[in-house]
């Protein structure tokens, strides 16, 4: 505590006694008569007045999709305060995103899957009914954290994800409840209407390629039977159409870039890098403040009013449980000291599971002639140059939802369209002129865990999705492969269809569609649900809908590990809507509402289509 107490000037033989003073507790005790346990609230008090010079009202630990957004939000208020910590780098390099062009080029979105800098790394256990198959796991670990990793595609989920949260235990998130702060944190380049935002930081767009493959694609589906839709982040998910991605002007458009860098300046607020948060610290169950390693020193910070966890699905619970909040017996085992029994820490855990569909292009029309070296150098220079061109797009820029089987009210599948074969998560080259469609199920019934390793910070945890444990999740797989097929044979593709390279054209009955699986599937890097919100009657909740974690003092949880359950699409936007709505929360504002919005139901249940 030394260095906190540089410039305290001591006027009390007690609080002498807590900054250093060579007087002894029972000379102190029999000269002023005070007891051992007024001299332990003495040195406190001496302790909590020295910490004010190194005090927030908040502090908030990941810079990430959640993390940046209640920075800007909690220090709109000038009299608040706010300090963010990130373990990872900045996301910028001497203030340029071009000299970060790794991050910033829509296009060069695989470098950092794979770059240990920016990323945490994780991996899953042997996965038993995957071919023990150990699964690779990136998460954003710099500034803007996965939203400045992933694949750029801004999809909200269905209203009925929602209402399910609502139902579930989490009364006040329900569609009508955040529909409005997936509006206000969203400008949307088509203009603002029923569903899309017009005024917010976050910029969302659509693709602007026009390619070939693409249209093939929307077009098969329809000649299979299924609707176009124009939104399907608006009143129609069902069916295939353009996807909207958060890239504004060519540029990745992360949380770091729409939220954190527009906060930077304002005096109330302070953001660090390379800052590992390794201990939330406590007075009995009241949160008071959190520990850290920085340049190989551990130091500690104190907030006013509350810490709030915002490291994603991963680091949220596991930094709970180094800091005494999870299920008792497994932090005694660990020697780790119990502050609240919180069995649910870790537990629910759901992700996206997807296998590729890929065929071979007979016209030379992919974008594997753009991963040559001299066309490489082509695409990045104009990209350096204007934020246009190849480079400007993830290319994932279609899509859609469908349903797997009568009797199902909303979608279920989800597809991403690509025009291009990505292999070992973009860690192998492309081999040949060929597309590919991602596909998986929404909303499987395996649930895993995620447990510490041990007491150190620095070891990754245990995680265990237990992916396809259920014959139904089995059955959902076998189904996106059989409807994938069926669309790709649709007359739209006929004359780019080459050859199906995978699955490939032996693979035919269930056991083989089966043993693919097992083979192929990955996840989709949709981590949630493993801090779940529930009310505190419920022994598998960790926070409550007001986002506090149950049974302590002072400490929140904001990021996807919340979600009481997964939703239907990409992770990114809902995360970033659960910030904007956790902001309004925590400055005690009521929620914004929007009744009687209208949303698509299927004429019939029963047909699949």
């Amino acid at each position: 505590m030394a260095y906190l107490m540089k410039g305290f000037k001591c006027h009390s033989p007690v609080m002498c006694k807590a900054a250093g003073s060579p007087f002894k507790a029972h000379k102190l005790k029999k000269t002023l008569g005070i007891s051992e346990q007024q001299l332990k609230i003495s040195r406190a008090s001496s302790q909590l007045s020295s910490e004010k010079t190194n005090s927030y009202d908040y502090i908030i630990v990941g810079a990430g999709s959640a993390g940046c957004v209640l920075a800007n939000r909690l220090t709109e208020d000038p009299h608040s305060t706010a300090l963010l910590l990130e373990a990872g780098p900045k996301d910028t390099l001497l203030g340029s995103v071009r000299l970060m062009w790794k991050i910033h080029m829509p296009a060069a979105l695989t470098y950092n899957l794979c770059d240990e800098k920016y990323n945490w790394q994780y991996h899953t256990r042997a996965q038993r009914h995957l071919d023990r198959r150990v699964l690779y796991w990136p998460r954003g670990r710099v500034w803007g954290g996965s939203s400045s990793l992933n694949a750029m595609v801004y999809i909200r989920g269905h209203a009925e994800d929602y209402n399910r949260w609502g139902r579930d235990g989490a009364p006040g998130w329900d569609y009508e409840h955040c529909l409005p702060y997936f509006k206000k944190a969203q400008t949307h380049e088509l203009g603002p209407d029923r569903y899309r935002g017009g005024n917010g930081p976050l910029h969302v767009s659509r693709g602007k390629t026009n390619h070939p493959l693409h249209r093939a694609f929307l077009e098969a589906a329809q000649q299979a039977g299924y609707p176009f839709t124009d939104d399907m982040n608006g009143y129609q998910q069902e069916g295939f159409g353009w996807m909207d991605m958060t890239i504004h002007r060519g540029q990745r458009w992360s949380t770091a870039s729409a939220y954190l860098r527009p906060a930077i300046s304002r005096p109330n607020f302070s953001v660090a890098e390379k800052t590992l948060v390794t201990k939330i610290l406590f007075q009995g169950t009241k949160c008071f403040g959190v520990e850290y390693v920085k340049n190989g020193q551990k130091k500690k910070v104190f907030a006013n009013k509350e810490v709030i966890l915002s490291g994603g699905a991963i680091n949220s619970p596991q930094l709970l449980m180094l800091s005494g909040i999870g299920n008792a017996d497994d932090l005694k085992k660990l020697g780790i000291p119990v502050v609240c029994h919180l069995p649910g820490v870790g537990q629910n855990l759901q992700d996206h599971l997807e296998v590729y569909v890929q065929h071979k292009c007979t016209k030379p029309i992919t974008l594997y002639g753009a991963q040559k070296p001299l066309n490489m150098v082509r695409i990045g220079l104009e990209w350096l140059w204007k934020f246009t061109g190849e480079g400007a797009t993830a290319h994932l820029e279609s899509g859609g939802f469908i349903r797997s089987e009568p009797g199902v009210p909303y979608p279920d599948i989800q597809f991403h369209f690509l025009p291009s074969q990505v292999i070992d998560h973009g860690r192998v080259a492309s081999t040949t002129e060929a597309y590919q469609v991602h596909v998986g199920p929404m909303r499987s019934t395996s649930v895993g865990w995620l447990k510490l390793k041990s007491s150190d910070p620095q070891d990754h945890p245990i995680i265990e999705p237990n992916y396809l444990s259920t014959e139904r999740d089995i059955w959902e797989f076998r189904q996106c492969v059989k409807l994938t097929r069926e669309i790709f044979a649709q007359k739209a593709f006929e004359k780019f269809r080459g050859p199906e390279i995978q699955p490939g054209n032996h693979v035919q009955s269930d056991k083989e569609i089966d043993a693919f699986i097992r083979q192929k599937a990955d996840s989709a890097y949709h981590p949630s649900c493993t801090c779940k919100m529930g009310q505190p009657s419920d022994s598998t909740a960790v926070v409550d809908p007001q986002t506090k974690v149950i049974g302590v003092e002072n400490l929140r949880v904001v990021d996807a590990s919340i979600m009481p359950s997964i939703v239907t699409g990409n992770l990114n936007a809902p995360t970033i809507m659960i910030a904007e709505k956790a902001a309004d929360i925590i400055k005690g504002l009521p929620s914004l509402q929007e009744k009687n919005v209208p949303v698509y139901k299927p004429k019939t249940l029963e047909t699949q289509r």
